[in-house]
């Protein structure tokens, strides 16, 4: 014989049994005293076991009634859950997200596509775009996340997931002398012409740089500022010059260059998606961010 208990009569019994009282009890789920112990006493006859003793005001539960009050909790909790998984199927999930290609090689696809499995109905909108650009975009409500240098400051109404730390190498043509060693000191990096990202649009980066420059009184000679990867690593590779990069640039181009391991390098580069900490609850940006995390994990 299947089993007939009823969702609405598990709800029933955990408002009578939270509140001790059936008359309670009934005003809070706005039935009648009759009907509700009418929808109690039902659920005792279905599952064959005594779930209350009555007493002049109030009641208390049986050993069986404790047993079915977690039971029911949890089921009514599932049952909250499935609903809004199915809602959120029906509904389209609009996500923009804001990120710096030099970062996101290896973590951004794989994140999406996998949260587009998830979210069938999702429109991932992706914006190529300076640090500045991202945060203002965070701040303005144009962008949903950003996949961006890790800040050092949660505030301004933002909040940052560390997703990855990354390791820098040196960049330098095939050809260039440099390119038979395997290992390279700041020193050794110092007379080579350097090229870097622009300091406005990358600010993190010109603060990691020039910390462990100064940290080793290096002071090497600027051949030039680049707006992103693309065109620092073609100056790179056209002999115009060498490069410090994330291990992240380095595999997203190691068929057009040499990449050196810089002994000591400067310190790890933390990865981050940021934001809106008025968005924390929303729940399709939560799995994205959760994606993002463990895209960036896999490519660690």
């Amino acid at each position: 014989m299947l089993f007939a208990v009823e969702l609405r009569q598990l709800r029933y019994f955990v408002a009578v049994a939270e509140e001790g009282n059936i008359s309670r009890a009934a005003k809070k789920i706005f039935l009648t005293q009759p009907a509700l112990s009418r929808q109690i006493k039902a659920l005792e006859n279905e599952i064959g076991q005594c779930l209350l003793e009555r007493q002049a005001h109030s009641i208390r539960l049986t050993p069986v009634g404790e047993a079915l009050l977690r039971e029911s909790r949890e089921l009514l909790q599932h049952a909250v859950q499935m609903l809004e998984q199915v809602r959120a199927a029906g509904r389209e999930v609009r996500l923009r997200v804001g990120y710096a290609p030099s970062l996101a090689s290896g973590i951004l696809s794989v994140a999406v596509e996998n949260f587009t499995q998830k979210h069938p109905n999702a429109r991932v909108e992706l914006f190529d775009l300076s640090t500045e650009e991202m945060l203002a975009g965070l701040e303005s409500k144009t962008l949903d996340v950003a996949l961006s240098v890790g800040q050092k400051r949660d505030g301004h109404g933002l909040k940052w997931t560390p997703l990855v730390q990354v390791s820098w190498q040196l960049a330098v043509n095939h050809h260039h002398p440099l390119a038979t060693r395997k290992q390279l000191t700041a020193a050794e990096v110092a007379p080579e012409p350097l090229l870097v990202f622009c300091q406005r649009d990358y600010p993190e980066y010109w603060e990691i740089i020039t910390r462990w420059l100064n940290a080793h009184q290096v002071r090497p000679k600027s051949a030039g500022e680049y707006d992103g990867v693309e065109s620092l690593m073609t100056a790179v590779e056209s002999g115009l010059g060498v490069a410090v990069v994330t291990t992240r640039t380095a595999q997203r181009f190691r068929n057009r260059a040499q990449f050196k391991t810089l002994s000591p390098g400067p310190k790890p580069l933390c990865i981050a998606a940021g934001y809106r900490m008025d968005r924390g609850d929303h729940q399709p940006l939560a799995v994205f961010v959760e994606d993002l995390r463990n895209a960036a994990q896999a490519f660690a």
